[in-house]
């Protein structure tokens, strides 16, 4: 199945449930948001969850581009991604959550046709504050889901304070032969949905407080819905990435981790340089310029003279169309070229000042420090591009 379709099929399964479209958001948050980014389908909807009437109603759903720079290390393995597509529904004060599992198995199962014995759920066991999620633990027994209870795993929340619940995470078997262990004990069973019990607010003590109008926020990453739709291996395996896979790997000589890794973070820095952001060195532009310059260092690792001037527009109208944005090619194009002129002067000035200090021996904490926040160097420069004597 593929992705426009994946959207499609989510979206009408709610819609047949009295769902309306909620608009989509930029990444860029406005400016009394403390967050950079949208991290999650919920974070716009963040003021109606808490009570606040929302215009289309109590019944919502979407696809909501985000960006996360919490995985950010993780980001080269299988199933992380920096920007991302999420697949949202919400129930504002209406339905709970028996109701939000039962539809989930249905549209897993008939829907998109996962085979119930893949599947598996995560329930919050209870903590010293809130008991256990005995609803959710209900729900998915009397589905015949195998429930594994957790902790920390299972409360939802989009920061130390405000909104948070109990939540119940769905995965699925994504090994060879019949599901073995639990989503806790085997790195198999991979996580694609999840569904919040929105009840509570967190004040900065620590205390919960019940929310005037409990509701449901659910999430579940497109990327990885279509690859175990399509039965892969790693979201680098669709075709949202398809196209920077093929051309990035079909220029220079890398797979692994190096790829995935440049791969991502360019596709990331194009999604980021269409909502507005340019390259700076606070805020949401750094970010920006940090995605740009680990995606060169990774290139520059083997072969400084490679460049980003010898990808084609494929990808980068690919990317656009697909994230739903209207941006210039030519303009994501000279954005990314421009950083890359700063980046390879940044190198030429930073070489003389390291090999000054690995002339007096090997590089110590002290010195990786000074190099970062004297001269813009940070560690993963040091030891790549600039390892070597000039």
């Amino acid at each position: 199945m593929e992705p426009d379709q994946i959207v499609r099929t989510f979206v009408e399964h709610y819609r047949r449930r009295d769902h309306r479209y909620a608009p989509e958001s930029s990444l860029v948050r406005p400016p009394d948001d403390p967050v950079l980014f949208t991290t999650s389908g919920m974070h716009p909807l963040t003021p109606y969850l808490a009570g606040r009437p929302h215009p289309s109603g109590r019944r919502l759903v979407n696809v909501q581009r985000c960006l996360r720079t919490t995985d950010l290390d993780e980001v080269g393995d299988r199933t992380h991604l920096t920007v991302f597509d999420m697949l949202g529904s919400w129930s504002l004060g209406d339905y709970d959550i028996a109701e939000s599992l039962n539809w989930g198995y249905e549209l897993l199962r008939d829907g998109f046709g996962v085979d119930p014995g893949r599947l598996h759920a995560t329930v919050f066991g209870g903590d010293d504050q809130v008991g256990p999620d005995e609803t959710a633990w209900r729900t998915w027994t009397a589905l015949g889901v195998p429930v594994e209870l957790n902790r920390e795993e299972n409360w939802w929340s989009n920061g130390p304070t405000g909104p948070c619940g109990p939540d119940s995470e769905i995965f699925v078997w994504t090994g060879e032969g019949p599901p073995t262990g639990t989503p806790g004990t085997d790195g198999r069973w991979l996580e694609v949905w999840n569904h919040v019990r929105m009840r509570y607010h967190r004040h900065d003590d620590g205390r919960l407080t019940p929310l005037p109008q409990p509701g449901i926020d659910t999430g579940m990453g497109l990327e990885r819905l279509e690859m175990v739709l399509r039965g892969g291996r790693s979201v680098f395996e669709g075709e949202g990435l398809a196209s920077w896979v093929d051309d990035v790997g079909g220029l220079w000589p890398l797979d692994g981790t190096p790829l995935r890794r440049v791969c991502d973070h360019l596709r990331s820095a194009v999604v980021v340089i269409g909502d507005g952001v340019r390259p700076s060195n606070t805020g949401r532009g750094y970010v920006l310029r940090r995605l740009v310059r680990r995606a060169l260092t990774e290139l520059w690792r083997d072969d400084p003279a490679r460049s980003l001037s010898a990808l084609p527009d494929e990808p980068y109208a690919d990317t656009v169309r697909r994230f739903r944005q209207h941006s210039d090619v030519d303009v994501l194009r000279r954005t990314i070229a421009d950083e890359e002129h700063r980046f390879r002067g940044l190198l030429r000035r930073g070489r003389p000042v390291v090999d000054r200090l690995r002339s007096r021996g090997p590089l110590t904490g002290e010195d990786y420090r000074w190099l970062h926040d004297t001269h813009g160097l940070p560690r993963d420069l040091v030891d790549g591009p600039l390892a070597e004597r000039g």
